[in-house]
């Protein structure tokens, strides 16, 4: 079953595209933002593998109830970025922070806020844990799996905020850029701060 590894795929391969600074990056893709986007879209397949794959068909309503909310969810977020490509020219994540005089944040809060949201639905935050539904569904769509594979979801799980923040903060707050300190530092400082508050 490799629904958990699947699942755990997206917020490592968001790291690819991330730029830490104006020079520390794995690559610079023109269409970086796609690559997230598309990249951002795979656990809901991993969900939906896991629910099938367990056998159980309260795991499978759990994954198909996960699976609406994340598709209902990601239909939004695109749009809130969308604002932010228009004003920074560019699907670049280079580029995108270079655009940035002005934070984003500070010129589109309504795309922000937006983002934000479908955010943390997107990864199972409070008050958007329907997908686990403990009250009603056991566990959602990873009610059978233990040990490790279970481990490998809610590893998933803490990851996929760190990754949502590097986002954020390179789309809306001016990635890397700051005075005095290094632009790695930085950007580390502005992503444990969304971080911090997403958690």
């Amino acid at each position: 079953n490799l629904a958990p590894l699947v699942f755990i795929v997206a917020p490592l391969l968001v790291f690819a595209v991330i730029p830490f600074s104006k020079h520390t990056y794995i690559t610079d893709l023109n269409i970086g933002i796609l690559f997230i986007i598309a990249v951002t879209t795979i656990p809901t397949i991993g969900m939906f593998m896991g629910g099938w794959a367990s056998g159980n068909r309260y795991s499978i309503f759990g994954a198909m109830r996960g699976v609406a909310q994340l598709v209902s969810y990601e239909v939004p977020m695109v749009i809130s970025i969308v604002g932010v490509l228009l004003l920074a020219g560019s699907l670049s994540l280079i580029d995108i922070v270079e655009a940035q005089s002005i934070p984003f944040i500070l010129i589109q809060p309504m795309g922000f806020f937006i983002f934000l949201v479908a955010l943390s639905a997107e990864m199972n935050r409070s008050p958007f844990d329907i997908v686990e539904a403990d009250s009603e569904l056991v566990a959602g769509f990873h009610t059978e799996y233990s040990g490790m594979k279970w481990g490998t979801f809610q590893l998933a799980e803490f990851i996929a905020p760190f990754g949502g923040s590097a986002i954020i903060t390179t789309l809306f707050l001016k990635g890397w850029e700051g005075p005095i300190l290094p632009g790695e530092l930085w950007f580390f400082l502005k992503v444990c701060f969304v971080w911090f508050m997403l958690l």
